[in-house]
């Protein structure tokens, strides 16, 4: 009986994952894991790095934050809330070509996953946890330091995904997270239409419409910045 092969790390994959670490990768396996979703249906995949990269990152953004100025701790916990978001780490994940590199069972990539900002922020994380198995603190300290700059300095100019502006306008104006609802689905699946609303508390909601949940959640976002920003 031939048994299928054991998933291997693609070769794209692993020059992506070494161009981000600058450095060559030790235990392609753990990084394979990091790269993937429960819907492949193989035993080992993301989620315990992910759990494990969430409080590495939130180490060094606290870490920074202190560092930066004398906030007190109120807006100190506000402005970390904001930058290990999800909507922030998936804005991340997309700033270095994260999406194509997960992998996915076919009905989560058929559904939009590579660009779902949930799946996104998790491999981001699980990245990040799998940079400190393999590399230990400080080289996964800098290399959140790097991805995380144009969050945490405010660059002017910074093109940030809608989602995460949002939250961070939220953050930042004492607000609770914004909430996304999906209003309508409608048409076959290869060409369904939603419209999705987003509130803030105290604040209003918006709606807007796209070719997938993600695509009118984002839409939405950049609408309720518009309107009320």
């Amino acid at each position: 009986m031939t048994q299928n092969p054991a998933p291997a790390l693609s070769d794209p994959a692993r020059a992506f994952l070494e161009n981000l670490i600058g450095a060559p990768l030790r235990d392609a396996p753990l990084w394979l894991e990091a790269l993937t979703h429960g819907s492949t249906g193989e035993p080992r995949n993301y989620e315990r790095l992910e759990f494990l990269g969430d409080r590495v990152l939130g180490l060094v953004i606290a870490e920074w934050l202190h560092e930066r100025g004398t906030d007190n701790e109120g807006k100190l916990s506000q402005r970390l809330n904001a930058l290990v978001s999800r909507d922030t780490n998936a804005s991340v994940a997309r700033s270095i070509g994260l999406g194509p590199h997960m992998r996915l069972g076919k009905q989560a990539r058929d559904d939009g996953g590579t660009d779902s900002d949930n799946i996104l922020g998790d491999v981001m994380e699980a990245v990040l946890g799998a940079s400190f198995m393999t590399r230990g603190f400080e080289p996964t300290r800098a290399l959140v330091r790097r991805l995380w700059a144009d969050a945490v300095e405010g660059r002017v100019g910074q093109q940030k995904h809608p989602k995460s502006a949002l939250q961070e306008w939220a953050a930042g104006n004492r607000r609770k997270t914004p909430e996304y609802r999906v209003v309508e689905r409608s048409g076959p699946d290869h060409a369904a239409h939603f419209t999705v609303s987003v509130a803030i508390n105290g604040v209003g909601a918006v709606e807007a419409s796209g070719s997938s949940k993600q695509e009118a959640e984002t839409a939405a976002a950049a609408e309720f910045l518009r309107r009320f920003g």
